[in-house]
Order: structure tokens, then C-alpha cells, then sequence
């Protein structure tokens, strides 16, 4: 693992920023093979970061899908819970430092790379959204879900931009596309995510982030396959327009998630809310092959 180098010259401060970033780590690596395998394409100068991220939004959706609740913490405690980590989160950024080891590790990479609350916070408001719509089913309508969609998945696809251009120069053209792209990739994969995670969010978390406290049908299906093929079509565009030791795993993620849509384009809706649509190790480790081939054929930006 290559770790984000220490603050100053402090070996403690050394040691703890390691302990962080190893933290962080396995935490990508215990929820998600197919990001963790993502993050290792990532040239060596990203990858702890994007890492740091992962592990720090991970942790706020963990306390708003149900690890509180089954800890024994009801509807207020849970906002209570997040409040208190939304605080030490920006506390962390101001200054530098937490106790909570995957907060040290997120603050580190935010003051590196410029990360600020204008994408932290609206992160969190859809965390905030998700426990208000504990207790009743909540189906949300086309701009509630544009919302959502843009504070739980966009801005996250922004952090990673800001990682990926902190040493970069852009031009004012260049960086629209690549705002534009990170935040279509992180809708589609949000709404890959919704659509194979029906049966989750319909009967436990009482959720219909896709329009209507009705069923899919596969027309409904249909359309949100078009509406996400629009968006991985734009992200891919913007992909060249990355630094080199960032494309093959951007392009990695991408081809997941389409291979993830052609699946559920051909998974009849009443299934969908029946079982989890998954794509096969043996296919993930050859789309990460041929998304290395293709960026090693490219010129450096």
C-alpha cells in the first residue's frame, strides 16, 4: 500500500497517519471488491485517497442503512449519530486531525486535494434524507430524486475529480467536461445501484428512489436502462481528458457498471425485487485487464 506521505516531520503523527490510511483501506476492502479493485489500477500518487473517500462516505451509509438500527439506536439517535459525524468530519478538515481514524485519513486527503463542504455537505443531506424516510416508505419523485442522487453519488465523483487534477492543469473547456462526466458517473452508478438493489430498499429500508411507491414494470426498467447508458456515455467521454494513472481505473469502474445494466437489462422487473444482479469475478478481473490495455495504448496527458 502506498500511503499519503506524513505532515511535517513528526514520526508519531507519521505512524497514526499510516494507522489512518490503513483503516481506510480496510474498509474498501470489506465492502467492495469491485471499487477495492478499481482503487489498485489508480496510479500510486491517488489511490490512498480515493481510498480515504470511500471510507469515509462508507461510514455515513452505514449509520443511515441499518448498522445503527441494529445496534439498538432509534430514529432520533440515528440522526443524532450522524449529526455528531458530520461535525467531526469538517472539524477534522479545518484543522487537520481527528481521533476517529477514518476521519483523519478523509481530513488529510481533503486539505490535500481541496475537498470542502461545498461537496461534504450535501453528501451528507441525503445521508440525513435516508433516516427521515426511516419510518415510513418513501418513494421519491423526480426531483427529490435528482437531489439525492446528486448529494449521495455526484459529489463523490467530484472528490475523486479533485484528487485526480490536484497536480493537473485544465483548461476552463476541459474541466466542464470532466465536472460534467464525474457527476454522470456517479448518477449511473447510483442508479445501476437502485435498480439492483430493489428488494433492499423496497421491503427492508422502505425506499423507492426510483419514482412511485408502485413496482417497476419493464418498461420502467427499460427507461431507467436508457437513462443510464446516456450517463456512462458521457462519462467515457470525458475519460481522455484525465491524467493517465487515473483512466484505467475510471474506465474499469465504468465497464463494471455497464456490464452490471446489460444484466439487468435482460433481468425481468418481478425479478429484480427478487434477487441482487451481480456480475461474475472472473468477468470484473478481464474488464480490468482490458481497461489497462487501453490506457497503456495512450499518450500521458
Amino acid at each position: 500500500m502506498t500511503s499519503i506521505p506524513s505532515a511535517g516531520g513528526d514520526e508519531s503523527l507519521g505512524r497514526f497517519s499510516r494507522a489512518a490510511d490503513t483503516a481506510s483501506t480496510e474498509v474498501i476492502r470489506t465492502y467492495s471488491t469491485s471499487f477495492g479493485l478499481a482503487t489498485k489500477l489508480l496510479g500510486s500518487r491517488h489511490r490512498q485517497h480515493v481510498r480515504n473517500i470511500y471510507a469515509m462516505v462508507r461510514i455515513a451509509d452505514e449509520i443511515v442503512d441499518g448498522v445503527a438500527a441494529q445496534a439498538g439506536l432509534d430514529t432520533s439517535a440515528q440522526t443524532e449519530a450522524l449529526a455528531s459525524y458530520v461535525a467531526a468530519t469538517h472539524r477534522s478538515m479545518v484543522v487537520g486531525y481527528s481521533t476517529d481514524l477514518i476521519l483523519h485519513a478523509f481530513a488529510r486527503t481533503a486539505r490535500e486535494c481541496g475537498i470542502g463542504e461545498d461537496l461534504t455537505q450535501p453528501f451528507f443531506d441525503s445521508m440525513g434524507a435516508d433516516i427521515a424516510s426511516a419510518t415510513d416508505f418513501t418513494a421519491y419523485d423526480a426531483d427529490a430524486h435528482e437531489r439525492y442522487v446528486y448529494g449521495s453519488a455526484e459529489v463523490v465523483g467530484l472528490m475523486c475529480l479533485r484528487v485526480f487534477l490536484r497536480d493537473e492543469s485544465r483548461t476552463e473547456e476541459e474541466l466542464a467536461v470532466l465536472t460534467h462526466g464525474a457527476r454522470q458517473l456517479g448518477a449511473a452508478f447510483q442508479n445501476v445501484n437502485f435498480l439492483r438493489d430493489l428488494a433492499d430498499d423496497t421491503d427492508r429500508l422502505q425506499r423507492g428512489y426510483l419514482g412511485g411507491s408502485g413496482r417497476l414494470t419493464d418498461s420502467d426498467r427499460d427507461e431507467w436502462v436508457r437513462t443510464v447508458t446516456a450517463q456512462l456515455d458521457d462519462a467515457r467521454r470525458s475519460i481522455p481528458l484525465l491524467p493517465k494513472d487515473a483512466r484505467a481505473a475510471v474506465r474499469s469502474a465504468l465497464a463494471l457498471f455497464e456490464a452490471l445494466m446489460r444484466r439487468v437489462a435482460k433481468t425481468p422487473a418481478a425479478q429484480l425485487y427478487e434477487r441482487r444482479v451481480r456480475v461474475p469475478d472472473p468477468i470484473k478481473a478481464l474488464l480490468a485487464a482490458r481497461a489497462v490495455a487501453v490506457t497503456a495504448l495512450e499518450r500521458d496527458r
